[in-house]
């Protein structure tokens, strides 16, 4: 089977329930999970794992947007706005793939996320390029390895 788009466990975790769905047929996010209980200080920004990693196409990117709920019910906001996976990162050497969502604490009380809770939604989408775009850099790390 030709491989075009999808999640895949990283090597050390092994819950198949971690894999991201849709929750309904006309929905245009996969929902992502915690993989680890996490506890987020108050005003404090964490990165919490997910356990997987994702495979697209050239062209394309996933998307990491905050659940609508997060801030209302866990008090949590997803820091950077839109989180954005490029596709040379699946399975780069430095972590592998490995999916983190960075959230912020906006409450004055320690919040708990706990392994399984559902906590952003991942959306696949195509993009452009500009004429003349000659870039031919090779990603040589994970989270935040392009610049500085």
């Amino acid at each position: 089977m030709t491989k075009t788009r999808g999640f895949e466990l990283i090597s050390t975790e092994h819950d198949e329930s971690l894999i991201p769905q849709r929750a309904t047929a006309h929905a245009a996010g996969y929902d992502f999970k915690a993989s680890q209980d996490v506890h987020i200080s108050p005003g404090n920004i964490v990165l919490v794992p997910t356990g997987v990693k994702a495979y697209m196409q050239d062209g394309e990117v996933l998307n990491l947007y905050d659940r609508s709920s997060n801030p209302r019910k866990l008090g949590v906001v997803l820091i950077n706005s839109v989180g954005v996976i490029d596709g040379d990162y699946y399975n780069n050497e430095s972590n592998e793939g490995h999916i983190f969502v960075q959230f912020k604490n906006i409450t004055d009380k320690v919040v708990s996320i706990k392994r399984g809770d559902r906590i952003a939604q991942g959306v696949f989408t195509p993009f452009l390029k500009v004429d003349n775009d000659n870039t031919d850099t090779v990603r040589t790390g994970g989270f935040g390895s392009t610049g500085k």
